[in-house]
């Protein structure tokens, strides 16, 4: 039986035998290569990043286009490193999966070291630093999820974590922005070298959103005497610290039973799944699909990896801004939160199962071919119509991406004026369009406003997803219920702040508020009520 660490690699026939692809380096050379000049550290060592980032730069390091690996630090999830990290001496079995269901599958090696960043485990703490001080540092990236970036509430106040970083120190900072600007601090100490910090999460203007982070936390150290002066400068020095945008996609789900067995089936052992304390869902394997896109703002002070001969796209801010806007606004995540919050009422726990039904295929078909493409943004490097075409017939429709809707309705509160209220503003900016025409888009809010009551199509309650707003929503509907045709949900459709546009004003709350009456019929409305108007 295989397991997963650097002695088994010596095993290279039975690994061929298992139809695993092995590293074309010699993992131990790069280690010491990279101990000694290290290029690349990369925070938040989640599946995206060992799925698709450190798999991006093996390609290099098989080619001889790199000579250095990437140090993985994790701030938030210690148990990563300590259960799944260090078991398998930092190598990952990635398991590539396509629609027809053939798996393809690699070891990935080029991540070289991997560090619990907490203070109190000295030793790796004191590494890393010794990296950051280090001149030949060319960036750190990230995949923390955008939550990791905030440092204050609502309310604009910083978080309790957050100030208590800020009274007492880079010494003692604990917030990952905190720990990240205090290892900026030990470099700017130590000689003001120039790096570069590029954010790979998905999120908008994320290199913006790092960056007002990290220098947030600088001024604030600097005006109570806990950093010098200059280092609030040095971080908005462009010539030395940049922050490049990014756009990402790939989908790494949560690691599949399904794969493990068939791992163990091909006598590949050790892939038991991991849940931490922090409700992470991890194991050795990463399960993701095929099709990926990074695309980055070509902006580093102190060079980089060559990643474009690994796929990954360099370019300029606009253009980044431009892909992210057409995936993020119409031709994928608009389309994925109709899909969630409709399967969640209909009993679906699968995507792919959900591209199965002829309604909820129509419904996204809809609002990416229909209502989407008449506004998208092309951003010249990606066809907006074969982006949503793969996006449609091949992404969402694998069955063998174990993605639920459950999981993609998470904070939906936060999304829908990005994925939907961007188009409504379009077509209200437009004088040949009318967002009053807008079918489909206004039927995925309705069909929100309907899943925020907990009960799904056969009256049956069910769980929702985590949303900050989840609670003052829900209060908004207390007292609705299936049969009820006069409820009032525009208390919800008016805030603008949720949807980014006041749908009053683009003529769509009250065919919404039809919409959501309809759904509330009795059992089975809210199936009628979609196939009546995506027919």
């Amino acid at each position: 039986m295989l397991t997963l660490n650097l002695a088994s690699l010596v095993n290279a026939a039975e690994w061929e035998a298992a139809g695993v692809e092995l590293p074309r380096f010699d993992p131990k050379e790069v280690a010491a290569k990279t101990a000694a000049q290290p290029e690349w550290v990369h925070f938040g060592a989640g599946n995206i990043f060992r799925g698709f980032v450190a798999n991006a730069h093996q390609k290099l390091l098989n080619e001889g286009k790199a000579a250095t690996g990437i140090i993985a630090a994790e701030v938030f999830d210690l148990e990563m490193i300590d259960k799944v990290y260090k078991p398998c001496d930092n190598l990952t079995l990635l398991v590539l999966m396509n629609a027809k269901g053939d798996f393809q599958k690699k070891v990935v090696a080029s991540i070289v070291d991997a560090i619990a960043a907490d203070r109190s485990r000295e030793g790796e703490f004191n590494r890393l630093v010794s990296i950051f001080e280090t001149p030949s540092l060319q960036m750190a990236s990230f995949t923390i999820t955008e939550k990791g970036y905030a440092i204050t509430g609502p309310d604009g106040a910083y978080l309790g974590i957050v100030q208590q970083d800020l009274e007492k120190g880079p010494e003692q900072a604990v917030h990952i922005m905190s720990v990240v600007t205090a290892l900026a601090y030990k470099r700017y100490l130590k000689g003001k070298y120039p790096m570069t910090f590029v954010s790979m999460d998905n999120c908008s203007h994320n290199g913006d959103k790092l960056k007002k982070s990290m220098v947030a936390v600088a001024v604030e150290w600097a005006k109570r005497g806990l950093v010098e002066e200059g280092f609030a400068a040095y971080l908005q020095d462009e010539s030395r610290i940049a922050f490049p945008l990014s756009m990402i996609d790939k989908i790494t789900p949560r690691p599949s039973e399904k794969v493990q067995e068939a791992l163990l089936a091909q006598g590949i052992g050790g892939m038991d799944m991991v849940v931490t304390s922090k409700n992470t869902y991890t194991a050795p394997f990463v399960n993701a699909e095929i099709s990926e896109y990074l695309v980055i703002e070509d902006c580093f002070t102190n060079g980089r990896p060559s990643l474009e001969e690994a796929g990954v796209m360099f370019t300029d801010r606009d253009t980044v801004n431009k892909v992210e806007t057409m995936k993020v606004t119409t031709c994928l995540n608009p389309l994925h939160t109709a899909l969630a919050v409709s399967g969640c009422l209909l009993g679906y726990t699968l995507i792919a199962d959900e591209m199965k039904d002829p309604a909820l295929r129509k419904l996204v078909e809809i609002i990416g071919y229909k209502e989407g493409l008449p506004v998208v943004v092309n951003p010249g490097i990606l066809d907006p119509k074969t982006f949503l075409d793969e996006v449609i017939h091949e992404r969402f429709a694998n069955p063998f991406i174990p993605d639920t809707p459950q999981r993609i309705a998470t904070d939906t509160s936060q999304k829908v004026g990005i994925r939907f209220g961007e188009t409504i503003k379009s077509y209200m900016k437009r004088d040949d369009l009318d967002p009053a025409s807008l079918t489909a888009i206004p039927l995925a809010i309705a069909v929100w406003c309907r899943y925020l009551l907990g009960v799904d199509d056969e009256g049956k309650p069910f769980t929702l997803s985590p949303d900050p707003l989840l609670a003052d929503l829900q209060a908004q509907l207390a007292g609705v219920s299936l049969g009820d045709k006069t409820s009032d949900v525009r208390t919800i459709l008016a805030n603008a702040q949720i949807f980014g546009v006041s749908l009053e004003e683009a003529g769509l709350a009250g065919k919404i508020e039809g919409m959501f009456h309809e759904m509330l019929a009795g059992p089975g409305a809210v199936r009628s009520t979609i196939e009546k108007y995506v027919s």
